[in-house]
């Protein structure tokens, strides 16, 4: 992890050196020497938005490390077989600032015989445009899930190894099936929300324990949208859909801890930690109207850092105390903070004297050279999209985390406050007196989590899981009989023609 990490220090560094090396002004693109890549160039990685980038160059191959214009590059897509029409949606590609570009794409249809991307700069091909994409290529809706779990994880190029997974996993050696029954909604079905699944023949069944099960939704369109891309394992287990994480026994307790999934960890706490039920349901809604993604913030991160506002800034809920203080600091130092919440329910008797903030788009934060990511009830969950802007992110010290937190490095990635946020104004002063170095640390997060958390990687994340947890249960997974089958969507206006695999025809085949 030290090697990876310093890789991307150095890249970051070599990049912002060479935004003082080069210049814009008269240099000209050569098409054939940018280069284009990505898994919505490959048929086999079925995604709800597919996903390619480009990498601008000029006429002797060098990469440019700035925006040679949002307006460089034309996409059009469109079916293999002349004269065939696919239901798709192809907006202009996202002009990420640096050089490079997130071109996004959706089907509503599965294009049977297949696709042709065609990228274009000024009329001439990019790359070696254009590029085919032979048939079928299924939209997400389509259920037609890969019996190889290996080959799928191949082609999504998952990683070998997630260190959260593994260190949640360390005190579940195994896992006995009957004691979660008896155990889990004794303990756990008052404390709010939580959910028992069963998925067998890859079909999902679940039933609700608890008052405030509502979130379910999440968890269940991620289940199925997985269960509609690979076999998944014969697998009976227990989400959280509440806030807070639920197992505080430690591993040499007894009785020990049981595992609970949940959406958020915590140093406390002892539950498997999955993708926030926020960045899955914006991940799987990409291009369908959700106000924030993933993919989208990474071409709306505002002006250039040496045009941003030379500031730190904060918009957001009364969640927690410290969010209040900020609000005096900002009064306080309003040359270095810029602090405001926009809407009172934990602390409404301070409201008359905090004022109200009025609402911004969150774009709008990235007219600000540093963010200030301070806890919610439990971890921030804007903090994964500030990581992906073009902004230094002063994060305060929690015990609460998310699933890909462990990759991070304080003053590598982002700037660590203390968690009373007494240290917070020393640190916007330090990054105002450092820029570049500033910069750079806002550059290696940027790098990081645009790796981290593109959609493949969240798929690969739940597989993972529900991969170790079942080698490790004891017991069959069972149907109970107040479990309900979680069915999956049908879209009749984009019926899918395909043929699901099953794993004697994998075999045969091998």
């Amino acid at each position: 992890m030290d090697q990876h990490a310093d890789r991307l220090r150095l890249k970051a560094f070599l990049y912002l050196l060479s935004l003082f090396c080069s210049s814009c002004e008269g240099v000209e693109l050569g098409p054939d020497r940018c280069t284009v890549w990505g898994s919505g160039l490959d048929p086999n990685v079925v995604l709800p938005v597919r996903y390619f980038y480009i990498q601008a160059a000029d006429e002797a191959g060098q990469n440019l490390t700035y925006s040679p214009g949002k307006d460089s590059f034309q996409v059009r897509i469109t079916a293999l077989a002349p004269g065939k029409h696919v239901r798709i949606h192809v907006p202009r590609p996202l002009d990420r600032g640096d050089g490079s570009f997130l071109m996004l794409y959706r089907l509503y249809e599965s294009a049977t015989s297949g696709l042709k991307v065609e990228v274009q700069h000024r009329d001439r091909p990019v790359g070696r445009s254009p590029y085919i994409l032979p048939g079928p290529v299924y939209h997400e809706y389509c259920d037609c899930p890969k019996a190889n779990g290996a080959a799928w994880q191949s082609a999504m190029t998952c990683p070998s190894y997630e260190p959260q997974i593994l260190k949640d996993f360390s005190s579940f050696p195994s896992i006995d099936l009957q004691r979660l029954l008896q155990e889990v909604p004794r303990r756990f079905s008052q404390r709010g929300g939580l959910i028992h699944y069963t998925v067998l023949n890859n079909q999902v069944y679940r039933r609700s324990l608890g008052r405030y099960t509502d979130f379910k939704m999440f968890s269940d369109e991620i289940l199925l949208s997985l269960a509609r891309k690979v076999q998944l394992p014969d697998v009976e287990f227990y989400i959280n859909v509440g806030d807070w994480p639920l197992e505080t026994r430690k591993a040499g307790d007894l009785p020990g801890p049981v595992p609970i999934l949940s959406w958020c960890g915590s140093t406390d706490t002892r539950d498997i930690v999955l993708p926030t039920y926020d960045i899955t349901h914006s991940m799987l809604e990409t291009l369908r109207g959700v106000s924030n993604d993933l993919l989208s913030v990474q071409g709306n991160t505002g002006p250039s850092w040496a045009n941003k506002t030379d500031k730190a800034f904060f918009r957001g809920r009364d969640s927690r105390e410290e969010r209040l203080q900020l609000v005096a600091l900002s009064r306080k130092y309003p040359e270095l903070l810029d602090a405001g919440i926009t809407a009172f329910f934990f602390f409404r008797e301070r409201e008359k004297d905090m004022g109200k903030a009025s609402l911004v788009g969150f774009f709008h934060f990235f007219q600000f050279k540093y963010q200030v990511n301070v806890d919610g009830t439990v971890a921030a969950y804007r903090f994964p999209y500030l990581m992906l802007g073009d902004s230094l992110v002063l994060k305060q010290d929690s015990p609460y985390y998310e699933h890909f937190y462990s990759h991070l490095r304080p003053g590598t990635h982002y700037l660590p406050v203390l968690r009373n946020l007494s240290d917070l104004i020393e640190k916007i002063r330090w990054a105002k007196e450092n820029d570049f170095e500033a910069q750079v640390i806002a550059k290696n997060g940027q790098i990081l989590s645009r790796e981290l958390l593109q959609p493949n990687r969240l798929y690969c994340y739940y597989y993972s899981v529900l991969q170790i947890y079942a080698q490790r249960q004891h017991g069959r997974p069972t149907v109970h009989p107040d479990m309900d089958p979680v069915p999956q969507p049908s879209d009749h206006s984009a019926d899918c023609e395909c043929q699901q695999e099953t794993a004697s025809q994998e075999k045969d085949e091998l």
